[in-house]
């Protein structure tokens, strides 16, 4: 707590107390438990003085057993998470007269990572309204936490809802929950990576200088990832962007350079309404504003958005509403 926000009593009586020598005035934070800024490097598993142990390094044997449950290979980010992508590629889902593709709205996923303590599970499924009910039965069955229900786009066919969920323990043991939950839905094996990449029909070239960052093809798709600027935290662990704390945007081509953009921007509360404002300016639809996870540090929450139109000049309203956030400088 700041000594000059105090009332002006409580200030005369501690300046008394510390003309005594019986106290020291400390600037703003907490009176005798300045929090540090200094925090633990990702992987060293060391505890961070700020809220947090970081995840410890893994290789991609260590997740053998996880990709061998689920059926699914994952990559592993950073050394530290390991994501199962979960498309749901049997889907035909429409919104506002566009064929949404996997990788626009409907790419799932588990991710995990490793901790001094245990190992962490994170992620997000997208499910029909006929399985939810059985995903969450078996999620509770599992001990899996449900920390988010909601959509992601504002018109859809057939209905389709996105349930988050984290876990904490043996990988295996979280591996086996989400294969149970995966198991009442009509989610895909896993299929071989294309040869080569769909063709983008989009200017990724303005798109990328509008956004001031380089995007990735995947799948037809043109997509961003950008994490915060500063450490989000359990209050126990570092949560490192891999586990889905990020924003994301994608690029779905229409044809003519045109496109549907579909994602979420991670936000602190005082960020909200500057965020909202720069994409209405634009003409973007709002879909959801929610939060992803029960207790992360700082209170974090997302926004989702849609919108159709020439693809470089959505990513120049685009760029005002990334501003308006506290993110982390684009990898070189």
């Amino acid at each position: 707590m700041s000594v000059s926000c105090l009332q002006p009593s409580v200030r005369r009586a501690l300046a008394a107390f510390s003309a005594a020598g019986l106290l020291t005035l400390t600037g703003c934070g907490t009176l005798g438990d300045e929090p540090s800024s200094a925090a633990a490097p990702p992987g060293s598993g060391q505890p961070n003085p700020g809220g947090g142990a970081a995840p410890v390094p893994t290789t991609e044997k260590d997740w053998k057993s996880v990709a061998g449950t689920l059926g699914h290979t994952g990559v592993l980010m950073d050394k530290t998470v390991y994501r199962v992508p979960l498309p749901r590629k049997d889907l035909k889902v429409t919104s506002h007269s566009v064929d949404v593709k996997p990788g626009l709205a409907l790419g799932g996923y588990a991710a995990f990572a490793k901790y001094g303590d245990g190992t962490m599970l994170m992620g997000d499924l997208v499910v029909t309204e006929d399985e939810l009910p059985k995903v969450t039965d078996a999620l509770q069955k599992a001990g899996i936490e449900q920390t988010a229900l909601h959509k992601h786009l504002l018109e859809q066919s057939p209905p389709v809802w996105w349930t988050h969920i984290h876990g904490m323990g043996d990988p295996a043991t979280l591996a086996k929950g989400v294969k149970a939950a995966l198991d009442a839905t009509s989610t895909p094996a896993a299929s071989p990576p294309p040869a080569s990449q769909p063709p983008i029909d989009l200017d990724t070239a303005a798109i990328d200088s509008a956004l001031g960052r380089k995007g990735t093809a995947d799948g037809g798709i043109y997509k961003f990832t950008a994490a915060r600027k500063d450490p989000v935290t359990d209050g126990k662990h570092i949560l490192p962007p891999g586990l889905g704390v990020t924003t994301g945007i994608n690029f779905q081509p229409l044809g003519g350079k045109k496109a549907a953009i579909n994602g979420d921007f991670v936000m602190t509360a005082d960020e909200i309404q500057h965020v909202i404002q720069a994409l209405r300016k634009g003409g973007i639809d709002l879909v959801e504003i929610h939060n992803h996870t029960l207790n992360e540090q700082p209170r974090l929450f997302y926004m989702h958005f849609w919108a159709t139109g020439d693809g470089a000049a959505l990513a120049k309203t685009l760029r005002p509403a990334l501003d308006a956030t506290r993110l982390a400088a684009p990898k070189r």
